[in-house]
């Protein structure tokens, strides 16, 4: 019997306000739950602009502790009602100073299962992030939830191999990359790169970028989410480029052990010969 998971992503346009935006988000894991969904996630800093655009101290104010707050505690509801594991990316406060650009992951009974905080922080025009958040420091963590072993990387970590090879060998099976990217030369990478990524490691990847143009910057976020197999195929359609949308694919886990077999990248490296990598 095939071990399949379905599973859900979110990418949404800014509503103007956190309420709406986490309901308008409530609405859409209910969707997929209805359509039998195992599994959602959604983009970065799901409940907020993508205020890194410019850099003003004001923007703090998104900022709530994980998982004692209160996005994440309606996430953990919503995880009860629907039955569903949520992976839900926020902007997270340890303590006054630390601040990090988060993503917590539910079980499908509600229950906490950690976080991940996002370990490459880029400040490029347009992604100030540097100037909100500290580099992630809890490590790779791969989360058994009831629908198999889940990894996250956030945005600009996949211009990184690194931490796709660390949620390898830590087991993922299904790894969401959620984002905010613009337009320009990240949307041809965008095709590229985690495709590439679920290539190499041979895993599914959950590919989620916002849609729309926000109130903090000109250029616009070109949706294009979508879920890859291990063979770098698109399973389904990519979703727009201008318009929220639900995406809801099935996903054959079995498929994972079949392409390690074939292509046993796994078995053919040569960490003995890598140390020079962190010496650079």
């Amino acid at each position: 019997m095939a071990n399949v998971v379905r599973a859900a992503l979110v990418q949404a346009s800014w509503t103007g306000d956190t309420d709406s935006m986490i309901a308008g988000h409530e609405e859409h894991a209910r969707r997929a739950a209805a359509q039998g969904a195992q599994v959602i996630g959604f983009q970065e800093v799901f409940n907020a602009p993508y205020f890194c655009q410019v850099q003003e101290p004001e923007h703090y104010r998104w900022a709530e502790p994980v998982p004692d707050g209160p996005t994440i505690t309606r996430m953990q509801a919503l995880a009860r009602e629907t039955g569903m594991v949520i992976v839900a990316p926020v902007f997270e406060i340890e303590q006054a100073g630390f601040y990090y650009n988060t993503a917590a992951v539910i079980d499908a009974d509600g229950t906490f299962l950690g976080k991940y905080r996002k370990h490459h922080i880029p400040q490029l025009p347009g992604f100030w992030e540097k100037y909100y958040f500290k580099p992630g420091n809890a490590g790779w963590p791969v989360f058994d939830t009831a629908v198999g072993k889940i990894g996250v990387y956030i945005c600009y970590d996949r211009h990184f191999p690194e931490g796709w090879r660390e949620l390898g060998l830590g087991g993922a099976q299904l790894v969401y990359n959620p984002s905010a990217t613009s337009r320009g030369l990240s949307s041809h990478l965008w095709r590229l790169e985690q495709p590439a990524s679920a290539v190499a490691n041979a895993y599914f990847v959950a590919a989620i970028n916002r849609v729309g143009i926000e109130e903090y910057g000109d250029d616009d976020f070109y949706g294009t989410s979508y879920f890859v197999d291990p063979r770098g195929q698109f399973v389904g359609e990519v979703a727009s480029d201008r318009v929220e949308e639900l995406v809801v694919r099935d996903l054959d886990l079995d498929l994972i052990d079949e392409v390690r077999q074939q292509w046993a990248f796994y078995r053919d490296r040569r960490p003995d010969a890598y140390e020079g990598l962190v010496r650079r």
